[in-house]
């Protein structure tokens, strides 16, 4: 089965964690396995909050509406940041990126 992948700033696409890692929460920090590479991944807070969003698919505009609401931070910034994480995620292939259906 290949992944999917698309491009991070398609504000359709739907993001989701993978089915192929586990992850732990501890005391606000998130550690995730690739259970295929059994490699380690730390997030912190904010991240933590990103992953908890994303164990369901959503969209970048949602994730990064979501992380406006409870944070103090710019919208660019934010929106930066974001992608700078998801990138991350992708590469250690921890997320997953689909197309959303348009009717």
């Amino acid at each position: 089965m290949s992944q999917v992948s698309a491009p991070l700033n398609n504000l359709a696409g739907l993001i989701s964690a993978t089915k192929d890692q586990v992850s732990s929460d501890l005391v606000g920090e998130t550690v995730i396995l690739n259970l295929k590479s059994g490699v380690y991944f730390g997030l912190n807070e904010v991240g933590t909050t990103i992953w908890n969003l994303i164990q369901q698919p959503r969209t970048l505009q949602s994730i990064h509406t979501s992380l406006l609401a409870e944070y103090d931070v710019d919208s660019e910034q934010c929106m930066q940041d974001l992608i700078a994480i998801l990138h991350d995620l992708q590469a250690a292939e921890l997320i997953e990126i689909t197309h959303a259906d348009v009717e």
